[in-house]
């Protein structure tokens, strides 16, 4: 923090407020009917991924490199909906609207940092997507344990220490005028715009996490599935091309669902009512989550026949126990 401060020079009179006000979904009418959906998103957010991970964990034909990446999501979707969305329940529906500043910056930093990881992780699947369709024959050489379990620690260490100057760039910050938030969590770009110093370091630095968290993943996403369709077009049958592409439908399925609202809203711009960019934004963070375990359970064979294999495999226990007592009697 010091480092950060003395940047700015020695006779800068610092104003660091004890608390920030968030005033996010205040004037929208019948919002409490959006905290409840909230509950439930959360619900199914905590539960879905639960089993993904159990899943993954339990069943051995998963310990593959692509579930290395599915088990990580899950567990960054988990901690993401933890962090965020009980928090927004206790500042909206409790009216807990006053933050202090310490834990503000604590907000800043773990919604930034699980919101960072999502991303990755859809980079992390469309190698592996990439590299099984163009390169079968190498697949299991370029893509191993260790080099999906290196690329995604090397994924976290990066969003951990972005997000770290991230929020320490907010530090030198001074606040001599409003304390209001105009965001349904603690934004960084809400918080910086407050200050009353020279905040062109927090804008600059805005940019560039846009540029690489957002476009540059987007990008590669794209070029990837590029060079899929490219690949495909020279499989023989219409039929194999089917079959290869039906494998990148659910990573597909977790691009759009991450991505196409957030591009919406932000090409939108000003033309959006700000109620509805703010309801529009905490549903692009909370929505992918939800839906991330549901579409792998419902896309993938593997894990729809190993989920139901789990639990026919706890109803024969239950019914054997029951069969026991009632001999036992």
């Amino acid at each position: 923090m010091n480092l950060f401060n003395s940047a700015l020079g020695k006779n800068i009179t610092f104003v660091r407020p004890s608390y920030f006000i968030i005033s996010g979904f205040s004037g929208i009418p019948n919002i409490k009917y959006y905290y409840v959906f909230l509950c439930f998103v959360y619900i199914v957010s905590v539960l879905g991924n639960t089993v993904v991970m159990a899943v993954i964990y339990l069943d051995r034909n998963f310990r593959t490199p692509k579930y290395i990446a599915v088990f990580n999501l899950a567990f960054v979707d988990l901690l993401g909906s933890s962090a965020l969305v009980p928090k927004l329940l206790d500042i909206f529906l409790f009216n807990h609207r006053y933050i202090s500043y310490n834990d503000c910056l604590t907000f800043v930093f773990f919604s930034y940092t699980f919101l960072g990881m999502q991303v990755f992780n859809l980079i992390a699947l469309s190698y592996d997507r990439l590299i099984a369709i163009m390169h079968p024959l190498h697949y299991h050489a370029k893509v191993n344990h260790r080099f999906m379990l290196s690329l995604i620690a090397s994924f976290w260490v990066f969003v951990i220490i972005a997000t770290v100057v991230l929020v320490g760039l907010l530090t030198r910050l001074s606040f001599c005028r409003s304390v209001v938030i105009d965001s349904y969590f603690c934004d960084h770009g809400q918080i910086y715009r407050l200050a009353c110093n020279d905040n062109t370091p927090n804008y600059v630095f805005a940019l560039f996490i846009i540029v690489l968290v957002l476009w540059l993943p987007l990008s590669f996403i794209l070029l990837s599935y590029v060079c899929i369709g490219y690949a495909l077009s020279k499989v023989a049958t219409a039929q194999e091309r089917y079959k290869a592409f039906k494998t990148c439908t659910t990573h597909l399925s977790l691009v759009a669902i991450y991505f196409i609202p957030i591009l919406i809203t932000y090409t939108a711009g000003s033309q959006i009512h700000p109620n509805a960019r703010i309801i529009n934004l905490s549903l692009t963070s909370v929505f992918p989550p939800m839906l991330n375990p549901i579409i792998y359970v419902l896309q993938t064979q593997e894990i729809k026949a190993s989920v139901k294999k789990i639990f026919s495999q706890k109803v024969r226990k239950q019914s054997k126990i029951k069969v026991k007592k009632v001999i036992i009697k």
